[in-house]
């Protein structure tokens, strides 16, 4: 039961891309969606990007040097793990499991408020193609966003490794050697690739459970639920198969 509810959803999912990724007919009102949500989606969530970015890159640091190293281990090993980790996976993969929570949740309660409110009724009803009215400028202004957050993102746990340089727990000398060495700039656009499509997941399935509800506002608040759910499942789904694919 559980397979063919899902293999249902799927359905009902591709379905509504399909509507979803039509020419738009005002391209000046999709301009201004676009833009709107540019702003609601990415630019809003610079501040917790950086302020988690910021605190998980000390926090890594202080591990590290704690935990792992030892004499037998080059000193700048700290910062080159350091920078690992968060060009690898947290500044793509684990940043776009907190926006699934902020931005996903967001989404999902606003178009579910507006199926329950009819407002998407009154669009289908004026002949507009709410769901590539309502839903693609979503999508296309969360996949232009993602690429500065993940840089920001970065910037910032480097930021806060060198935080805990100043504060004595490493020399930024050992640190920055670290950073530095064997740098491959390949990461960055891997990150960035990763990001892309972890973007599209978290816009579009959001979107899905959000347009498709049915009830009154309890619903609403399942379908936001739902949608934080399957997005960071399929986030991480997705970074099973990609990370192999890309490195």
């Amino acid at each position: 039961m559980f397979i063919v509810n899902g293999l249902a959803s799927f359905g009902r999912y591709l379905e509504l891309m399909g509507k979803v990724f039509s020419w738009p007919e005002r391209w000046r009102m999709f301009f201004k969606q676009y833009v709107k949500e540019m702003a609601q989606l990415g630019v809003d969530s610079i501040g917790i990007v950086l302020l988690i970015s910021f605190f998980i890159g000390a926090v890594i640091c202080i591990q590290i040097k704690i935990n792992i190293q030892s004499p037998w281990m080059p000193a700048f090993t700290t910062g080159y793990t350091t920078r690992e980790i968060m060009v690898l996976e947290f500044s793509s993969s684990i940043m776009c499991l907190i926006l699934s929570g902020k931005v996903g949740s967001n989404i999902a309660s606003e178009l579910g408020t507006m199926r329950v409110t009819q407002q998407i009724d009154a669009l289908e009803i004026m002949g507009v193609n709410s769901a590539s009215f309502l839903i693609l400028p979503k999508i296309a202004g969360m996949m232009t966003t993602i690429p500065f957050l993940v840089i920001f993102s970065i910037a910032a746990g480097f930021i806060g490794a060198y935080a805990t340089a100043i504060a004595g727990v490493i020399t930024v000398d050992d640190l920055t050697l670290g950073l530095l060495h064997s740098f491959n700039q390949w990461f960055i656009w891997m990150s960035i690739i990763k990001s892309f499509i972890f973007a599209f997941i978290i816009a579009s399935v959001s979107s899905f459970y959000g347009y498709t509800v049915e009830g009154g506002s309890f619903d609403v608040g399942k379908s936001s639920t739902d949608a934080v759910v399957s997005s960071s499942m399929l986030i991480l789904f997705a970074d099973i198969f990609l990370t192999p694919l890309l490195s």
